[in-house]
């Protein structure tokens, strides 16, 4: 039978929050996801998974151009701790796969050092499938709001971190 809950590992991911030059940060509204219940917790920043053996900082970069195009971009920081979150019961059996009962992300801050024709949600880098219909840059402050409601905690934390990174107080 399935394994319970309680016993599925976390997916290893990475996170990406991208900053422009006026502290406004990147985020896309989300494809699709049976996670998703209205129509104002569909924005996320990039995310995804790591590949086996593969280096965190590389897959950050790796994710942010498979899901948005982008490339030019500083490091500015990253959060010392692997931040985690369960996906809610009703919908763990139906999210990849069943295998995971949420994620465990390592979270990096970069600055976007390219022009906005640079970003490219609709037909992303890699010839990868579109995860986000629609992007926009948005105030840091306002992050934790539109997340789906039980990533808000690790959205709150990245936020945190990062609040001095993007010239703006929290």
């Amino acid at each position: 039978g399935m394994p319970r809950y309680e016993d599925l590992p976390y997916r290893t991911c990475v996170g990406m929050m991208l900053v422009n030059a006026a502290g406004l940060v990147f985020i896309g509204r989300r494809a699709g996801g049976i996670e998703h219940v209205d129509e104002t917790h569909v924005w996320q920043m990039p995310q995804g998974g790591i590949d086996p053996g593969e280096d965190t900082w590389e897959a950050a970069k790796r994710e942010l151009y498979e899901e948005t195009s982008v490339r030019s971009v500083e490091k500015l920081g990253e959060v010392p701790d692997w931040l985690i979150y369960d996906i809610p019961r009703t919908v763990a059996g139906r999210t990849w796969k069943g295998r995971y009962r949420g994620q465990r992300q390592k979270w990096y801050a970069v600055r976007f050092t390219g022009k906005d024709a640079e970003i490219n949600v609709a037909s992303p880098g890699g010839g990868h499938k579109a995860e986000f219909i629609s992007w926009r840059w948005e105030p840091m402050k306002n992050l934790p709001n539109l997340i789906v409601p039980f990533k808000r905690p690790v959205y709150e934390r990245v936020v945190k971190e990062f609040s001095s990174l993007a010239g703006v107080k929290t």
